[in-house]
Parts: C-alpha cells; structure tokens; sequence
C-alpha cells in the first residue's frame, strides 16, 4: 500500500536538528492529515522544500503533527518533462485538464489566451483562477504519488507563450490541418537533430481553446522554435480538453514513460 503523502513549502527536514519535529504542514494539508485520522506509529511519505524524499513515522499528533525521519529515498532516475500549453476553456474544462494531465506526470502547465477563446479573465480573476488550479495540481500530485508539483504560470498570450518556447528540445502543436504528422514522428526527428536523450528531453505539448487555433498563431507557435512541429492526434476531432490529456500523455509515452 502507497503511503499516505504531504509536500512541505518552506521546510528542509535535513536541517532538522532534532529527533522528532512538527511537520509545517499547509492549512489545507493539516486538514487533510486530519481527515486521515493519522496516528502515532503511521509512515507517511514527505517531499520537503529542497524537494528530497522522506519517509516518516507518526510519533504525536494534536496540535502538531510531530514525526521521526524513518528513511531518505534517493532521487529518481532523470525523466523527459512534458509541459502543457493549454487554451483557456470554459465552465471546469481547464481544472479537469489540470487534475488528470498531472496524475500522467505534467510537468508544468501554461494557461493560453488564444483569438479564439471564449474565457477572458482580468488580472483579478487570472490570479484567482491559477491558485485554484495550483490547489488542484497539489492534490493531484499527491494522490497519484509524485515527487513534485507541477508549476502553472499566469495566463499568457500566443506571442508571451512564443518567448517561453525557445529552450525546448521539441514543440508539438496539435493542430486539426496537420494531417499526417504524429507526435512519434515529431519527437524522433527533433531528439536525433538535437541529439538529446529521451530523459533529458524537455517538450512543449500545446492544445488549443474550444475554437482550436487560426492559422496565424500555429504559424507563430511554429516560428517560436527550430524543432517545432504542427501534429495530429488523428482524424477525430476532439474536445480542448480530451486533447488536453491525450497530447501530454502521448508524448510522455513516446518519451519513456506510463510504462
């Protein structure tokens, strides 16, 4: 059984310089370890703020959650990241792409204002939005067991998200025109160009809102990096956020990993 797990903020458990420590847990994950009913003699897995593993016992908790240091499990072996530049979708369409892209192993997400998104959030509502689907992606990475939550940035525009691309080792742009070029194919012609290992790899997957892309931002997006490519997911068309969850997952597949 997978234990039971909890990121902390602003606390390294290596400085701790006692036996038994009270976790500083966030308000939201106090309530959760409570929700548990966690008790004295319980393993609990903790990724501190230097993002090192531990595994911890429950020795009290009341007010405090107070634990020992158990065991520190080394790093995993490196893997590709998989980014996610999601078109702005109505309703809980982005929270949904959020939920289930990080329980695949997204590695960050960057919400996408596109000509044809029906969504337009101000400043106020962006800012509230995004520590919405930050909550989100906490939860989800702590449900499906990962060693990181991934990071998700303010909205940004086609052409903020051109200037974000540059670094990538491959950019896939799904795109409904791209007839006949696969995210396989995709990612086997950028890794041998650059020649950059599979686990070293970093790749933008980017989904267009409800309307899909015009034409002039795939040729922006497209223009933002030697080695990125317009895709198909195929001759169906399908929802922002379906593609939202396939496109990420194909590349993490082709890149090593949900295997």
């Amino acid at each position: 059984m997978s234990l039971h797990r909890f990121f902390l903020e602003n606390q390294v458990l290596a400085d701790q310089e006692t036996d038994v420590f009270a976790l500083r847990l966030a308000a939201d994950d106090m309530r959760h370890a409570r929700v548990l009913r966690l008790k004295a003699g319980e393993h609990i897995a903790v990724i501190d703020a230097a993002s090192d593993y531990f595994e911890c016992e429950v020795v009290e908790f009341d007010d405090d959650l107070r634990v020992r240091i158990c065991g520190h499990a080394d790093s995993r072996d490196a893997a590709a990241q998989v980014i996610l530049v999601q078109g702005l979708a109505k309703g809980d369409k982005f929270d949904s792409v959020v939920r289930h892209a990080t329980e695949i192993g997204v590695a960050a997400f960057v919400p996408l204002k596109c000509e044809r998104s029906v969504v337009k959030l101000d400043a106020k509502k962006a800012a509230a939005r995004v520590e919405r689907w930050e909550a989100i992606a906490k939860s989800a990475a702590m449900q499906a067991g990962l060693d990181a939550i991934p990071e998700i940035t303010e909205p940004v525009t086609v052409d903020e998200a051109c200037g974000m691309l540059g670094g990538a080792t491959c950019v896939l742009v799904c795109w409904e025109e791209a007839r006949t070029q696969t995210i396989k194919n995709a990612l086997d012609v950028a890794l041998a160009k650059t020649l950059t290992p599979a686990s070293d790899a970093r790749v933008a997957v980017i989904v267009g809102p409800e309307g899909g892309f015009t034409e002039s931002e795939v040729l922006r997006l497209t223009a933002s990096n030697e080695h990125a490519y317009p895709v198909t997911l195929g001759p169906n068309i399908l929802r922002t956020e379906t593609a939202g969850l396939i496109a990420p997952a194909l590349a993490i597949y082709e890149l090593g990993g949900l295997q």
